[in-house]
């Protein structure tokens, strides 16, 4: 285990439930956001091969599906306070893949992946670390 990983478990210690729920979800996002990155460079960075290939548009949605399943499950607080990204739209995003999948637009799915989950990923860091709002999770 790295030592960062060690510091952050002591850190959660002192933390309410809430918080640290918030903190293992907002890892999560990230990781899935990282994911969906790994998954586009495996199969090329174009959205015509996303359109042709089933299984890229299936590993990418998932990702998209999974961070708006994480979502759901953050706390008011942190949805009232970390107020710059657009919560409810993300958990919008999770229903039309989980439920309308065939009709899921493989173009705003590009969109999605290409600006959408970098910057998401971007802010999620930003709130660990304290720079979104000048205080750490």
């Amino acid at each position: 285990m790295r030592f960062s990983n060690r510091f952050e478990e002591m850190r959660c210690c002192f933390l309410s439930n809430n918080d640290q729920r918030d903190i293992h979800i907002i890892n999560k996002i990230i990781r899935y956001c990282a994911e969906a990155e790994e998954t586009i460079a495996r199969f090329g960075d174009s959205i015509d091969t996303l359109k042709a290939d089933n299984i890229y548009k299936n590993a990418t949605a998932m990702c998209v599906l999974q961070i708006g399943e994480l979502v759901k499950h953050l706390s008011d607080d942190i949805v009232k306070e970390y107020d710059e990204m657009p919560w409810r739209q993300i958990k919008g995003m999770r229903n039309i893949a989980a439920h309308g999948y065939e009709d899921f637009d493989v173009e705003i799915l590009w969109q999605t992946l290409k600006i959408d989950l970098p910057a998401l990923s971007k802010y999620c860091t930003r709130i660990l670390s304290g720079e979104a709002n000048n205080k750490p999770l």
